[in-house]
């Protein structure tokens, strides 16, 4: 049972990763203006992410300071995730261990 949960887990921090990865590569088309953020398609999609990621980056933000435009939230819940699966495989080891 603890296998199962933590399998679910990982996948939806793996999902999360690729969700926030996407994300990144996609407000760097807009920035060199590769994508219309004008489009209706595009603006809508743009909006889901937020609202996925939102919520993750804005205590983040609060306590980093102010790199001049430069957006670290994303880099820094991608560690946190990591650290995450890392525990994740910690407390699999140890269940199968016995301990």
């Amino acid at each position: 049972m603890l296998i199962a949960l933590v399998d679910i887990l990982n996948l939806l921090l793996d999902i999360l990763w690729w969700v926030i990865i996407g994300q990144v590569i996609i407000s760097w088309l807009l920035a060199f203006h590769v994508l219309n953020p004008t489009s209706g398609g595009v603006r809508a999609f743009l909006i889901a992410l937020d609202r996925l990621t939102q919520p993750l980056y804005r205590p983040i933000r609060a306590m980093l300071p102010d790199f001049g435009g430069i957006d670290f939230s994303p880099m820094v819940v991608l560690i946190l995730i990591a650290v995450v699966k890392k525990l994740l495989a910690g407390v699999v080891t140890q269940y199968y261990l016995g301990g």
